[in-house]
Order: structure tokens, then C-alpha cells, then sequence
């Protein structure tokens, strides 16, 4: 679709260990990424996401920091499974098959791509990858754990973000200004990133609990791609 593709392929092939190559791989996308590529937006909006994840964990009193750190690697290695198996023609999730697909599609405002993303990204992955990480930890994702506290504690910080992008993402993709459609900013402004992240940790709870049974975790996962798809769909409709 871009010809710098080959190259974020590249960047996306190995699946980081640490906070700061998550970091590192995504500002090498961000680099590579041209303003009419919906991906630059999404991306450039989680980096900034992670970079406040990673200060958080490596600043402030958590219960268990190191539980944070490790859910942030697996966490962001989802998203770079998914957009290396799109750049290699593979089967993805649905929710970001519907992002990586309009990639180009310069009608779009930048605001657009990077909630679709943030959709797939955490009402997809984000439960499963608390559950992956409590399973290599030893422990059961629980409200009334202190992971649950750090997880949550981040919330605030992220809404920001979330709200300043809003703001100033409002143009379509190659920069051109839109007009004020209410249609736009009904569209997004009913996007949360705490609610979406409480939901995530409620499906990883059921996923957790549905371990014993393949074929309903297979079920629990197609559907929160399912009802993630369809926001997705609903986020990324051109503007006139």
C-alpha cells in the first residue's frame, strides 16, 4: 500500500522484550509514516500512550510494577503481530483489519484513525493480553488486587491524552482542515479510554475463567473482535 511498507515490516518482526523497544519500534513506524497514512496517527498516539505507561512505571509507587512493565510488552506485541500479519497478507483480527484496510483513504481525519486503533487495540487485545500476562506471572487478574489499582491508576493520565488528541487531530489525514461536522464530533466524543479499559479488564476476568474450555474462549474472542469490528467500522466512515 506504502512503499516503506518492507521497512515497517521489518521494524515489526521481532517481538520486543522491554518497554523501551516497544518505545523504539514504534518511534521507527513514526518515522517511517507519511501524514496520509491513517497508521502514522494511531501510532503516533500510542507512543505517546506508552510513553506515559513507562513513566508511571518507572516513577510512581506501584503495587507491582513489574506486572505493568511486562503487561505493556505483551500488550504492545499484539498490535505489531497484527500489523505484521496485515503487511504479509496473513488472517488478523477483524477490528484491525478494518484500520490497516483504509490506510490511504485521505478522506478520513487523522482523529478517525487513531480511535479506530485505540478501539482495536484495547477493546480487542487488551484482555487478552492481562490475561497472557497474569498467566506467565503466576496470578488472576481481580478487582480487588493491587494490579488492578495500578492498572487503573493510569486512567486519568490517559484520558488526558486522549482528550488533547481529540483536539488536535481534527484534520483529515494529509492536514487539510474540516469543517465543523456534528457528525465528526458526535462520533468521537463518546470514546473513552477509561471505559474502554474497565471493559477490557472485565473481559479478561471471564477470559480468564473460560481457560478450560477452548471452544469458549475461542467464541469469547470472536466476539469482542466482533463488537470491536463494529466500532471500528462505525469510527473510520469517510467525512464528505
Amino acid at each position: 500500500m506504502f512503499a516503506y511498507d518492507p521497512q515497517i515490516a521489518a521494524a515489526v518482526a521481532q517481538r520486543p522484550d522491554t518497554i523501551p523497544e516497544v518505545l523504539s519500534v514504534m518511534r521507527t513506524v513514526d518515522g517511517l509514516t507519511a501524514d496520509g497514512d491513517g497508521l502514522k496517527w494511531f501510532n503516533g498516539l500510542y507512543l505517546t500512550v506508552t510513553e506515559a505507561v513507562h513513566a508511571q512505571v518507572s516513577t510512581s509507587g506501584l503495587a507491582d510494577p513489574g506486572f505493568m512493565a511486562a503487561l505493556d510488552v505483551e500488550f504492545a506485541g499484539l498490535y505489531f503481530s497484527a500489523l505484521r500479519g496485515f503487511l504479509a497478507g496473513h488472517p488478523i483480527p477483524g477490528c484491525w483489519q478494518v484500520l490497516f484496510a483504509v490506510r490511504a483513504q485521505t478522506r478520513l481525519t487523522r482523529i478517525q484513525c487513531a480511535l479506530a486503533g485505540m478501539n482495536a487495540h484495547i477493546n480487542h487485545d487488551l484482555a487478552l493480553a492481562i490475561v497472557s500476562t497474569s498467566a506467565a506471572a503466576g496470578v488472576t487478574p481481580d478487582h480487588d488486587s493491587g494490579r488492578y489499582t495500578d492498572f487503573t491508576a493510569l486512567n486519568a493520565t490517559l484520558d488526558g491524552l486522549i482528550e488533547t488528541a481529540k483536539k488536535q487531530l481534527q484534520l483529515r489525514l494529509l492536514g487539510d482542515e474540516v469543517p465543523q461536522l456534528s457528525v465528526l464530533e458526535d462520533t468521537i466524543a463518546g470514546w473513552s479510554m477509561s471505559a474502554a479499559r474497565e471493559n477490557a479488564w472485565n473481559n479478561a476476568e471471564i477470559a480468564w475463567r473460560l481457560r478450560p474450555v477452548p471452544l469458549l474462549t475461542d467464541r469469547f474472542e470472536h466476539g469482542i473482535d466482533g463488537v470491536a469490528t463494529v466500532i471500528g467500522k462505525a469510527l473510520l466512515v469517510p467525512l464528505p
